[in-house]
């Protein structure tokens, strides 16, 4: 079997980070609209050049009604903030053209660009917009670079733009790894390392969503230590929460990848297996038990051990969705408990009725 790989980034945390850089993207257009009008209002403008800032407003309206609310709403990706930028990034050069060049006071707008490339591109993409910005940069003062001192002045004027690109980039590096670290430990159990049950739901109703549209099957386990208040009473709470740890150890040395594993609560945990009837992964659910019983940990210098008691319930037969299916393999985990414990127990509808139970004792 292979180790369960639990450091998996939801689907639906990106699509909630790109859809306010998105909401972002569309107040900096407004904005960006705003300060133009405001200027061509204000300042004295030729009617040639007046001409290019009002066309260059109305294809920015444009485009940004058309990626709030047209054809491009609701596709939110790291690709969609880049092309906001990259057309925010030509709508400020092109301003800047039409109002001074590099004199305009729109030029303090590519600072804007760039800290907004670092926070929402990465480090990368971060170094691109800034080459671009420079190039944008020269482009606007090509017609000043006649003499010496006025290029040595202007490459000084350039180094701004590589400090803001350079510490951007590091701190797109940094908010990256605080932001993985942030998700991690939000979507993870803090003693095991094994999905929280907000991760663990997020990523089972994916599974029963598949299972429903394809007609699979998927089986849960339920798995409970049976020693854990014995131990926590002689030799500490710190005995049982290495005792859980094993118990996570045990549990992900026997899964597949594909498959979903988090502790449910106390030294409870709960698998799910893809693709898998129950009779099928019951060999797996009993090697954990077995291997639990026969594998002691040692502790403060003492082996200590325990056994699980675990449920067996899967979809469809055993109910229509991940909760019903949990709820059902939870009572089957109690009859293990009932049972005599270290075992496993398959549920079935007549549970109630001892000659019908389904019980694996190892």
């Amino acid at each position: 079997m292979e180790l369960q790989h639990n450091e998996i980034e939801p689907e639906p945390n990106i699509f909630q980070r790109y859809k306010g850089y998105d909401r972002i993207m569309g107040n900096i257009s407004w904005l960006l609209i705003a300060l133009v009008a405001l200027d061509i209002k204000l300042m004295p403008t030729d009617s040639s050049n007046l001409a290019f800032l009002a066309a260059f407003c109305v294809l920015l309206f444009f485009y940004n009604m058309n990626a709030r609310y047209g054809l491009l709403s609701h596709r939110y990706s790291q690709f969609k903030t880049f092309v906001d930028l990259m057309v925010f990034l030509a709508f400020i050069v092109a301003v800047c053209w039409y109002t001074g060049r590099i004199t305009s006071p729109f030029m303090s707008l590519i600072y804007l660009i760039l800290m907004a490339t670092s926070l929402t591109q990465g480090r990368r993409i971060t170094y691109l917009m800034a080459g671009l910005a420079i190039t944008s940069y020269i482009l606007l003062a090509s017609e000043e670079f006649r003499e010496l001192h006025a290029i040595l002045s202007h490459i000084l004027e350039l180094f701004p733009y590589m400090l803001i690109a350079h510490l951007g980039a590091m701190l797109a590096g940094e908010t990256e790894t605080a932001r993985h670290e942030v998700e991690r430990l939000s979507l993870t159990d803090e003693v095991t390392g094994l999905n929280n049950m907000r991760n663990f739901f997020l990523l089972a109703n994916a599974q029963e969503n598949l299972a429903k549209r394809y007609g699979r099957r998927f089986s849960i386990c339920m798995i409970d230590a049976d020693n854990l208040k014995k131990i926590n009473d002689q030799h500490g709470h710190l005995a049982g929460t290495e005792l859980i740890r094993q118990v996570a150890a045990m549990i992900t040395t026997n899964i597949r990848s594909s498959d979903i594993c988090a502790r449910y609560g106390g030294d409870e945990f709960v698998i799910l297996f893809n693709e898998s009837g129950k009779h099928e992964v019951t060999t797996a659910v009993e090697r954990i038990v077995t291997g639990m019983a026969a594998t002691p940990f040692a502790f403060d210098g003492v082996n200590l051990s325990t056994t699980l008691s675990a449920g067996l319930a899967a979809y469809p037969e055993d109910g229509g969705d991940v909760r019903t299916v949990m709820a059902n393999a939870d009572e089957a985990m109690y009859v293990s408990k009932r049972s005599g414990k270290n075992r496993l127990t398959l549920f079935s509808d007549s549970m109630n009725n001892p000659s019908e139970k389904q019980v694996h004792e190892p």
